[in-house]
């Protein structure tokens, strides 16, 4: 391949590649996609070639992408910058300081490109680190995706992100602020966006057994995010807490693992988009035993990937949009690694075909980054985020699944380096004194009595 456009340049031409375009129409063989400036100006199999076969005037640059794949950027809705590759809820919460959160975050922006990821939404996360990272991305002071985030998680005692006995209680450094009152939620949205957040984010139960705020309280919660301009979203698994949430008028949901029927068909009713996360259970079921995870937790899994299954091939069939998201920022989901499994986890566990995953990875996350109509979708007047995949995405979506075969990445017109060998860092483990007991037995053997 030839080097794609780099700053300066006039135009980029992506040439010759089957194109699968993010509308889910079919694929277009044979397809060129011209690039200027920031945008894509001419779709189709002769673009930027004139009659006799020349190239457009000016500085440009070519990227032969016979055999590969064109299509848009993946658009991930579900990425947790500050969790560092975590592997225990302490490492998320407690160790590494503030300030050395902000920087690893940073650094490991750079790893989501080699996954074909030009856009990103952080559902929650430490501090206001989020919205620095936006911010910082926006002015030009660090590279990274495109990107809008949530800030702290909004809890209760019964829901995700409050872990700890009530005598340690929810520290500053959580994910998750602590809500266990009405006014103590509209204080805390209030504040959230009076520091920038893009929407709210609120946590259900874990699992989805129970369902932790009320239906009055999560009216209340979007009612107060739409007053103040923002969307609000909810991790929320079980059936209980989706339909409270859609009947509030939430904006997205995250997950729905377990609904029944009926909520399913509140869901397609209200045009709200779903997001299943599905890669970090699937990682968990699939290869937990790999990297050490407890068997109760892949036995958890494993459940769950099963009735998720059904649950969201009636989803499917009801009418319901998807998009995708991740998970990412876990051990078990690192940066940059496994974006595009979720595509076709998509297809295994919905019934989604290929162009409908696409679309759901691509053009269905763009009104989640405010750019409804901008992004996710290689059509002449669009953003130029766009991808080149070795392979045919079209017949194998399981090409997506290795990064190694995401070949080009270009955001805004501009080709983004992908850092192969670059290292995630992760935060502070633990503060480990040792990994077993010296008993008398560990020492010198078992005693003869």
């Amino acid at each position: 391949m030839v080097s794609g456009r780099v700053r300066g340049t006039d135009w980029l031409l992506l040439r010759d590649g089957r194109l699968v375009d993010g509308t889910g129409g079919p694929p277009r063989e044979h397809t060129s996609v011209l690039v200027r400036g920031d945008r894509i100006v001419d779709v189709r199999p002769d673009a930027g070639v004139d009659v006799d076969g020349n190239l457009p005037p000016g500085d440009g640059d070519v990227v032969d992408a016979t055999g590969c794949t064109i299509m848009p950027g993946l658009v991930d809705v579900h990425t947790h910058m500050t969790y560092g590759l975590a592997r225990t809820e302490e490492e998320i919460d407690l160790y590494t300081s503030q300030e050395m959160r902000t920087l690893i975050a940073a650094h490991n922006l750079a790893l989501l490109a080699r996954g074909g990821v030009t856009s990103i939404s952080q559902p929650g996360g430490s501090y206001n680190i989020g919205v620095a990272l936006r911010d910082a991305i926006n002015a030009g002071l660090i590279d990274g995706p495109r990107m809008t985030t949530a800030g702290r998680y909004l809890s209760t005692s019964n829901s995700l992100t409050d872990w700890y006995p009530d005598d340690v209680g929810v520290p500053a450094s959580s994910i998750g602020v602590l809500t266990n009152t009405p006014g103590a939620m509209v204080d805390e949205i209030r504040r959230q966006v009076k520091a920038g957040v893009d929407y709210i984010k609120v946590a259900d139960s874990p699992s989805g057994d129970l369902q932790a705020f009320s239906d009055a309280e999560l009216q209340l919660i979007a009612g107060t995010a739409h007053q103040l301009g923002r969307p609000v979203t909810i991790h929320a698994r079980g059936d209980a807490e989706v339909r409270a949430a859609v009947a509030a008028g939430f904006d997205w949901i995250m997950h729905g693992n377990l609904m029944a029927d009926d909520t399913i068909e509140a869901l397609a009713a209200a045009g709200t988009t779903l997001v299943p996360t599905l890669l970090f259970p699937a990682n968990l079921a699939d290869w937990g035993h790999l990297c050490g995870a407890p068997r109760r937790e892949i036995e958890w899994a494993k459940r769950l990937m099963d009735r998720t299954g059904e649950t969201l091939h009636k989803a499917r069939e009801a009418g319901v949009t998807f998009a995708l998201g991740t998970d990412t920022g876990f051990a078990l989901t690192p940066y940059g690694e496994w974006h595009g499994r979720e595509v076709k986890l998509l297809c295994d566990y919905a019934g989604l075909s290929v162009t409908e995953a696409v679309r759901a990875a691509t053009a269905n996350g763009a009104p989640m980054l405010n750019l409804d109509g901008e992004i996710g979708v290689v059509a002449e007047g669009m953003l130029a985020d766009v991808i080149v995949v070795r392979g045919d995405v079209a017949t194998d979506v399981a090409v997506l699944s290795d990064r190694a075969n995401v070949e080009v990445v270009i955001r805004g017109g501009v080709r983004v380096p992908i850092e192969a060998d670059l290292e995630a860092v992760h935060h502070d483990r633990a503060q480990t004194i040792s990994a077993a007991e010296v008993t008398w037995e560990l020492v010198h053997g078992e005693r003869d009595r």
